[in-house]
């Protein structure tokens, strides 16, 4: 007898019913048909691809952006009696080629493995073996270049359909608008799609935008209000570890979580939480995708995200058991300026493109009309600091040559120069003494960077060795000298970048088969900015409803519960401004307790205290030592 969809999930899952579109996605890929499944995060995306692949004789090939997700997913079919295989980095050749030997003999049912892995000639040679029932392809907004997560290699996942023409496609995804959509099914040339998307509303998800001068106070008050666990998301590596000791120091144990971090550190700091010895996560987004951690209570962001979509996604990783949990985003009021400026004004546009293009090639001294063969290491510090270009620039210009194949970088070209000092300050100047040689470049560093006492610290070498007025490599050697003698920790970058020229250098004429592009790219990423700022400026209509209209769910109702559907229960319109005014013409005169103010207005106490912290939030008043709120202005 033929087992159904319904029998698989119950026996390996151990539910009785499917969620949303499940069962029809379930059907259309066992019928044959490419799909295109946008779910909500946390909406059960991998058991639509996972069960009909167990259903069919054969392997289903699925394609994921992050080793952290795919050895989550891995774990999780083995733990059910299913044989999964993941084909990761940091694997030698010969285990890898053990691994697929075992996906063409060994009864397996999935593979797993990065786009990047994908790319590689001997794995689609491999896989062409194979017996495919299904492409999966996981986090496909990857796959957009006018997504939020936009990896250039994703662009060859297509080679599957070329390797195994006759089977299904589908593609998952949790944070597509509609121009990424189009962008899906056209890269991955699905024929007759089914496209299906369910609601994004997570009714149990309260999203609210909170102003604050000072938010580790505010973060210290939202991490005691809860029980469960916490996530707090910040931009940079530094913020994470700075943050998670002042969290620490005020008695509200946090741990940090970046991308630099080893394997085993962040394997070990994944378990803590996982298993709750640590409740507070500090991270940057290389943290969240694929955990399935169903106790987040509380998704904080620190400082503005970059996008709507990463924001939405960030924040769906709260409430993810259906229980009440918050979504909130903490607001300063020079963030605004502070966004703009770190995403907005690094876009390199197409002059400066044809600019960066023409000083590569001058740095490199290849001729007008000449294809250099082969590939040249590439010192990024130097090149920038030759020509005296910005960093930021020079970063993103050169990301813009990859993606449209110009040139080809290598993958570490990222990573950075970390110093982070481990010994006290006396014993920093004992070292000194005794090591005068090595002297001035300590000295330039930390003369240069205050905070490398506190946190691991981004330094550039090539800054350093031009204030001690010697060399780059000098430094680095220095630096590796005291990390030998346990002075510092410091994590040198792949300094020596690969780059390999993939067009003849005609200058003008290469730019322009793609200036279209970097036009269209920089306004996406600009309306991006400013759809994250009218978010947080609109106190008109309910946050939940903002963000599905974001995602094209125009019939969205109100939740009730966000932070403006709050407060238009209790005041409203002329009423709502007349309060206002008539709490700060009091608290001019003279500070007040929140009774104080409550007895004198008359209003009931609910609606008292919660204009009080809107007025808080938007610094128009302020809590004395005494409690008491005073006028800012």
């Amino acid at each position: 007898m033929k087992t159904s969809p319904a029998e698989v999930l119950s026996k390996h899952w151990g539910h009785t019913s499917f969620r949303g579109s499940q069962e029809a996605i379930i059907e259309a890929v066992l019928n044959g048909k490419d799909v295109l499944a946008m779910l909500p995060t946390g909406g059960g995306k991998s058991v639509c691809y996972q069960i009909p692949a167990i259903l069919q004789d054969g392997i289903c090939i699925v394609v994921s952006p992050l080793v952290a997700l795919i050895r989550d997913q891995v774990a999780g079919l083995k733990r059910r009696g299913i044989k999964a295989v993941a084909l990761t980095g940091g694997i030698s050749f010969n285990e890898a080629s053990t691994l697929l030997d075992n996906c063409l003999y060994g009864g397996y049912r999935f593979l797993y493995l990065s786009p990047e892995r994908l790319q590689q000639d001997w794995v689609q040679e491999r896989i062409s073996h194979m017996n495919v029932n299904l492409i999966a392809i996981d986090e496909a907004h990857c796959i957009s270049q006018w997504g939020i997560d936009f990896r250039p290699a994703y662009l060859k996942c297509s080679v599957l359909r070329e390797l195994h023409p006759s089977a299904p496609c589908i593609a998952l995804t949790a944070t597509a608008t509609a121009r990424v959509a189009g962008d899906i099914l056209e890269n991955l040339c699905m024929t007759s799609p089914e496209v299906f998307k369910d609601s994004f509303e997570r009714k149990n998800l309260i999203y609210r935008v909170i102003k604050k001068e000072n938010k580790l106070q505010q973060v210290l008050q939202l991490c005691e209000g809860v029980k469960g666990s916490v996530i707090i998301y910040v931009r940079s590596r530094r913020r994470t570890q700075e943050l998670s000791r002042e969290l620490t120091r005020h008695s509200t144990e946090a741990m940090a979580f970046h991308g630099g971090m080893t394997r085993n550190e962040k394997d070990d700091r994944l378990r803590d939480w996982l298993r709750d010895r640590v409740r507070v996560m500090v991270a940057t987004s290389a943290f969240g995708m694929g955990i399935d951690k169903a106790d987040v209570d509380l998704v904080i962001h620190y400082e503005l995200p970059e996008s709507l979509e990463s924001y939405f996604q960030e924040a769906g990783r709260a409430g993810r058991n259906g229980e009440r949990a918050d979504a909130i985003l903490l607001i300063h009021p020079e963030d605004e300026q502070r966004l703009r400026h770190q995403f907005i004004s690094v876009l390199p546009d197409v002059s400066y493109v044809r600019l960066l293009y023409n000083k590569l090639n001058n740095y490199f001294q290849i001729a007008y009309g000449v294809q250099e063969e082969g590939t040249f290491p590439f010192n990024f510090n130097t090149f920038c600091d030759t020509y005296s270009l910005n960093p930021a620039l020079v970063y993103n210009g050169l990301r813009l040559l990859d993606q449209n194949s110009v040139i080809a970088l290598t993958q570490h070209f990222s990573q950075k120069t970390t110093v982070y000092f481990t010994a006290t300050k006396g014993e920093i100047f004992e070292y000194l003494d005794a090591h005068p040689g090595k002297a001035v470049i300590l000295q330039a560093l930390l003369r240069t960077y205050g905070g490398v006492f506190d946190f691991e610290t981004t330094v550039n070498p090539v800054l350093i060795a031009r204030k001690a007025e010697t060399t780059e490599d000098e430094v680095v050697a220095v630096l590796r000298k005291a990390r030998a003698d346990g002075i510092l920790e410091f994590v040198d970058e792949q300094r020596d970048t690969e780059i390999t020229f993939l067009v003849p250098r005609e200058d003008d004429r290469t730019i322009n088969t793609f200036a279209h592009k970097i036009k269209e790219l920089n306004q996406i990423k600009i309306q991006n900015v400013e759809a994250v700022l009218d978010y947080i400026n609109d106190d008109s209509q309910c946050r939940s409803v903002q963000l599905l209209n974001y995602f094209g769910e125009i019939s969205a109702q109100a939740c009730g519960l966000c932070d403006i559907c709050q407060r238009k229960k209790t005041v409203s319109g002329k009423d709502q401004a007349a309060l206002d005014t008539h709490i700060l013409s009091l608290v001019r005169e003279r500070a007040l307790t929140s009774q104080s103010l409550i007895d004198t207005l008359g209003k009931e106490r609910e609606i008292v205290l919660r204009e009080l912290q809107y007025l808080l939030e938007e610094g128009k008043i302020r809590l004395t030592n005494n409690n008491e709120y005073t006028a800012l202005s």
